[in-house]
C-alpha cells in the first residue's frame, strides 16, 4: 500500500489530507464527493483520521477512492486494461501455432499459467508484526467508517473476506461489506448466491464452527479480485496471478486455518457459530438506497494483526458515479471474452454506471437467425453475475458507439417495438429494493436489433401534451419528452402521487395514444426532468418489470415512482443516500469543497435539503 501512494504521487494521481477529520461522515462524505470529479477525481489519503465522539486519534491514515480512475486500475495491474483482455481471449481461442515465434509465443503463454497457483510463505510475515488476541481484540481501534448517518454503524467496505469449504477443497476471496457489532464482532453480509454463503450451509448441515479472515490492504488487485464473477470453485486468487503475471504469497492465520496474503496490512481472524444470525443494516449502498436490516451471519474475531504502519483501505458507496464505475468497467473488460464463449454472437456489452450494472446492460450482436436476441437475453438471465440483469436491451452489429449516447438512442429508439420486449421474471440482486420479494422479481429485455419501426405519430409539444393529460390525470405536474425526432420519443411525466396504482388508470390517456411511444412516470419532488443522468439511475432502480410496466396499445408505459402497498408493494420502501449538509459545511468551512458548486451538488442529487439551504453552502 505504501508503495502504491507513492505510484500514485509519482502520476499525480493522489491528494494527501492533512486536515483532521471524522471517520463518522466526514471521511466518506469528501471521498464520495471527489469519487463524482470529472475522471473519478484522486485517491485521498487521510493521514489524520479521529473519531470525534470517542475524543480518539488514530494513528492509521485512511486511504480512499483507490480504484476511481482507468489511470489508476492501470497503475494497479501494472498494464492497460486491454492487454489483460487480450490475454485471456488468447487462451480462449487456442490454435495450433503456425511457425516457430507462434510456438514460442503459446509457451510463453503457459509458462506464465505457473503465476496462477498462490504459494504459502513461512518466514517472516510483516501482517504479523502486531498481534493481539483474545481480550486484546478491539475493533474500534481501528479507523473504520461510518459513511452515512443512517447506517447501522461503522461498517469495512474494502475488506478481502477468506472462506473454505468444509473439506478444505475449495477456497474462496468475496467482497462484502462488514458491519461492526461490537470490538469483536461482525456482520457478513454475504448474500444467497454467494460461494461464502453455500460454504456457509456446509458447516451449518454439519454443525460446525466455520473459519472466516478478513485481509486489509496489501496489494488492491486482491480486493478487485473479490469481487469478480468467477464460477463456483475457482479460486480469486488464481485470477490474481493470472493478471499480475507473477503468484500470490499467502500465510497461515495465527487462531484458524485459513491462508490469507502475506503482504495484507491488517488481517482480522475469527470463527461463524452457524447457528447464530443476527440483524444487520440498514446500510446505504451502491445502489444509492439504503439495504433494510436482514439476519445474516455473525463473526467472532479471535485476532487481529497488521503491519507496524498499515494503512486502512476503505471505498465509499451510494449514488453514482462512484468509485465502482472502474472497478465495474475492468471486470466488464475483462469478461466480456468469456460471456462471449457462452453466448454465440455477442460482440459486447456496455453496463452504464447511471444503471448500477446489474440494473442495465446493452448488449450488440451479430443477428444470425430469429429470436437471436431473445437467446442470448435468456442465456445472460441463466448464468452467473448476468443473472442478476433485471433489464436488457440489445442492438446489432451496425449499432453506433456505446459511448455515443444520443447516436445509440436515436438507433435504438428508431428499432423500438412494444412486440419485441420480453417479460420475465428471476433472481434479482439482493440489494434491488423495487421487487416485490427479496432477491426475486421481474426482468425486462428488449430486441432492437431489427429493421427500423415506422408509426403514424402526431407529435404535440411538451405544453400541449402537459395540458392534455393533466385533464386526464391531475396528478401530473410537469413532463418533458426527450428524442422527439426519433420514431419512439420517451416522455418523462413528473407526478405528485397520491395514491397508488397509476398503471390502472392510464385507460383513461387512451384518446393520446397517437402521440405517445415511450412513457415514464417519476416523483415529481425527486427528480429533475432535465437531468436524464440522475433520471436513468432512479428509473432502473425502481421498477419492478412485472408490477411496474404496461403496454396499451403499441405503447409502453412504466411506473417508475416510488411504491407502497396501494401498488401491491408490502416491503419497506428505502431512503436514498443523501449527504449530511452540516458537514458538507464542515468541510467547506475548512477549505476541502474545492471545485464543487451547486450546479454539482443539484446534478448528483448530494443532499435531500432545500435548494436554498444548498446554495447557502456554497
Amino acid at each position: 500500500m505504501h508503495r502504491l501512494i507513492e505510484i500514485f504521487k509519482q502520476h499525480n494521481e493522489i491528494c494527501v489530507v492533512e486536515t483532521p477529520l471524522d471517520i463518522y461522515l466526514e471521511i466518506p462524505h469528501l471521498a464520495y464527493l471527489e469519487s463524482k470529479k470529472p475522471n473519478g477525481g484522486k485517491a485521498l489519503l487521510f493521514t489524520n483520521p479521529i473519531d470525534k465522539k470517542n475524543n480518539k486519534k488514530f494513528d492509521i491514515p485512511v486511504l480512499m477512492n483507490i480504484f476511481g480512475s482507468k489511470k489508476r486500475v492501470e497503475l494497479i495491474i501494472q498494464n492497460p486494461i486491454e492487454v489483460i483482455q487480450e490475454r485471456i481471449l488468447r487462451f480462449l481461442e487456442l490454435k495450433p501455432p503456425k511457425n516457430f515465434l507462434d510456438f514460442k509465443r503459446i509457451l510463453k503463454d503457459f509458462f506464465s499459467l505457473r503465476h496462477v497457483f498462490p504459494k504459502k510463505k513461512k518466514w517472516l510475515i510483516p501482517s504479523e508484526q502486531v498481534i493481539k488476541t483474545g481480550d486484546r481484540v478491539n475493533l474500534y481501534e481501528l479507523p473504520i467508517l461510518t459513511t452515512w448517518e443512517h447506517d447501522a454503524g461503522p461498517f469495512i467496505t474494502m475488506g478481502q473476506i477468506y472462506t473454505q469449504s468444509l473439506d478444505g477443497t475449495k477456497k474462496n476471496l468475496g467482497m462484502y461489506r462488514l458491519q461492526v457489532f461490537d470490538k469483536n464482532h461482525l456482520g457478513l453480509h454475504w448474500q444467497i448466491h454467494k460461494d461464502s454463503q453455500h460454504f456457509f450451509h456446509e458447516y451449518q448441515k454439519a454443525n460446525k464452527k466455520m473459519p472466516v479472515s478478513i485481509a486489509l490492504g496489501g496489494d488492491p488487485l486482491y480486493t478487485w479480485c473479490g469481487q469478480a464473477p468467477l464460477p463456483y470453485g475457482i479460486y480469486e486468487l488464481m485470477l490474481y496471478g493470472f493478471i499480475k503475471n507473477k503468484r500470490a504469497y499467502v500465510k497461515k492465520c495465527i487462531t484458524n486455518s485459513l491462508y490469507v496474503p502475506y503482504d495484507a496490512d491488517i488481517v482480522i481472524e475469527g470463527w461463524v457459530d452457524p447457528n447464530v444470525l443476527k440483524p444487520e443494516g440498514p446500510f446505504g449502498d451502491h445502489t444509492g438506497f439504503y439495504t433494510p436490516v436482514e439476519h445474516y451471519p455473525v463473526l467472532e474475531v479471535s485476532a487481529i494483526t497488521h503491519k507496524r504502519n498499515p494503512i486502512y483501505p476503505a471505498t465509499v458507496v451510494g449514488k453514482p458515479p462512484i468509485e465502482d464505475k472502474y472497478m465495474g468497467y475492468f471486470t466488464e473488460r475483462v469478461f466480456l471474452p468469456v460471456l462471449q464463449k457462452t453466448a454465440h454472437g455477442l460482440l459486447d456489452i456496455y453496463m452504464p454506471e447511471n444503471g448500477v450494472f446489474h440494473n442495465l446492460i446493452f448488449a450488440k450482436i451479430d443477428t444470425r437467425y430469429p429470436a437471436h436476441a431473445k437467446q442470448i437475453m435468456h442465456n445472460f438471465w441463466g448464468i452467473g453475475q448476468m443473472s442478476f440483469v433485471k433489464h436488457a436491451i440489445f442492438l446489432d452489429s451496425n449499432a453506433p458507439d456505446f459511448y455515443k449516447t444520443e447516436e445509440l438512442m436515436f438507433y435504438l429508439l428508431n428499432r423500438f417495438d412494444v412486440d419485441n420486449i420480453i417479460i420475465s421474471e428471476g433472481v434479482c440482486d439482493a440489494l434491488d429494493h423495487a421487487s416485490p420479494d427479496f432477491a426475486f422479481g421481474g426482468k425486462l429485455g428488449i430486441d432492437a436489433t431489427g429493421c427500423q419501426v415506422k408509426r403514424d405519430f402526431e407529435l404535440l409539444s411538451d405544453q400541449e401534451l402537459l395540458q392534455q393529460i393533466r385533464v386526464l390525470l391531475p396528478e401530473v405536474v410537469k413532463l418533458r419528452q426527450y428524442y422527439i425526432d426519433t420514431n419512439s420519443p420517451i416522455c418523462i411525466i413528473g407526478v405528485d402521487k397520491q395514491r397508488g396504482g397509476i398503471l390502472e388508470r392510464i385507460a383513461d390517456v387512451k384518446v393520446l395514444l397517437s402521440s405517445l411511444a415511450i412513457v415514464v412516470f417519476v416523483d415529481s419532488k425527486k427528480n429533475d426532468l432535465n437531468n436524464p443522468y440522475m433520471l436513468v439511475w432512479r428509473i432502473v432502480n425502481n421498477i419492478d418489470a412485472k408490477r411496474d410496466i404496461k403496454v396499451v396499445g403499441k405503447v409502453l408505459f412504466i411506473d417508475a415512482t416510488d411504491k407502497g402497498r396501494e401498488d401491491g408493494y408490502f416491503r419497506e420502501w428505502p431512503m436514498e443516500t443523501d449527504c449530511n449538509i452540516e458537514v458538507l459545511k464542515h468541510l467547506k468551512k475548512e477549505g476541502l469543497l474545492m471545485h464543487i458548486d451547486d450546479k454539482f451538488l443539484h446534478h448528483y442529487h448530494i443532499c435531500n435539503s432545500p435548494q436554498e439551504e444548498v446554495k447557502c453552502l456554497i
